[in-house]
């Protein structure tokens, strides 16, 4: 008939009416899961141990967020293999928001030099939510030693290649990186000595078996206070408000010299803008409070709280600058 129904066309205009139907649910879902977001618990993984600097400031962060979100944090310890373990079991969770990373520049930046194993990518297999803050480290040497400025640490050491010793927790620590990426950018060969920690470094270091340490500001600051240590230089941009008699290691000679530890919260790749966007505006919040501005500045810690979208580039940044360290300086990955 000539105004008959085609029911073949009638079948397919069905089918693209289901399939129109199938595809604007998915466009849907996770917009809505964003809107509902957070309906349950969320997991923040600290990739070390409980007690440390990265596990006391995730449980303050998680504190303080959990009450503007409606749900519990729960911090949990995955601790292992320079933190990669931790990392790597959130990088291969649900990008859902309810499983979270407190990652380091160990974890999240030196480890894809350092590794050729390393099971994720730092830069694809997270979302940032925000670099949340910064430890610069100090250059210290012993109140007995006869160098008295970072010139004098150049100049000996310019003189007698790897010699210059300077204790660390570590190959491939931020302490180790920032000795090597001093010996670069100053055309010096420092001799490292990696420690099972920091506490054993510092204890040569105060006993005069060590030449130099770049070690916590917030330790070595205290020992500097009391006459024991001598800080020559901090790597910070600007001059740090523990030792603010002493320079930033650029203005002491080196210019443009930068090397921080970091900390920060990552999600897994694939998670929704909205709930990094949500997780961001309450940490950043948080950031602002009397009671964690003052854990900051019992810490020594700089607060940094980058957007998602400058901590993915940021750490990209990172990531390439400790690649060409590591390289440069031949540290052979294992």
């Amino acid at each position: 008939m000539k105004y008959g129904i085609d029911r073949r066309k009638l079948c397919k205009a069905g089918l693209g009416l289901v399939a129109a139907a199938g595809l604007a649910s998915t466009l849907v879902a996770p917009t809505l899961a964003a809107d509902a977001y957070p309906d349950k618990p969320i997991t923040l993984v600290v990739p070390f141990p409980p007690g440390g600097s990265t596990d006391l400031l995730a449980r303050q962060i998680g504190e303080a967020i959990a009450g503007p979100l409606g749900q519990p944090v729960v911090v949990e310890n995955r601790g292992g293999a320079g933190g990669t373990v931790g990392a790597n079991y959130v990088a291969k969770s649900d990008p859902d928001g309810y499983t979270l990373l407190m990652g380091v520049t160990g974890s999240n930046a030196i480890s894809a030099a350092l590794r050729n194993d390393l099971p994720y990518d730092p830069v694809t297999d997270f979302d940032p939510v925000s670099i949340v803050i910064a430890a610069p480290l100090a250059l210290v040497v012993n109140a007995d030693s006869d160098f008295t400025s970072v010139e004098d640490v150049i100049a000996y050491a310019k003189e007698n290649p790897e010699t210059f010793t300077h204790g660390t927790p570590g190959v491939g620590t931020s302490m180790h990186m920032t000795g090597e990426l001093f010996g670069l950018e100053t055309g010096t060969k420092l001799l490292h000595v990696p420690y099972k920690g920091s506490a054993q470094a510092l204890q040569d270091l105060l006993g005069g078996q060590l030449d130099a340490m770049f070690g916590d500001i917030l330790v070595t600051s205290e020992h500097v206070k009391t006459g024991r240590l001598r800080a020559l230089g901090v790597t910070s941009t600007q001059r740090h408000y523990l030792l603010p008699d002493v320079p930033t290691i650029a203005e002491a000679g080196v210019p443009g010299f930068a090397a921080f530890s970091w900390q920060g919260v990552f999600a897994p790749a694939g998670t929704p803008k909205p709930i990094l966007e949500t997780l961001y505006a309450e940490i950043n919040t948080a950031l602002q409070s009397d009671k964690l501005q003052a854990f900051f500045m019992e810490k020594g810690f700089l607060v940094e709280s980058k957007t998602p979208e400058d901590s993915k580039a940021f750490i990209a940044s990172e990531v390439k600058k400790w690649k060409g360290v590591v390289d440069a300086a031949g540290i052979a990955p294992k």
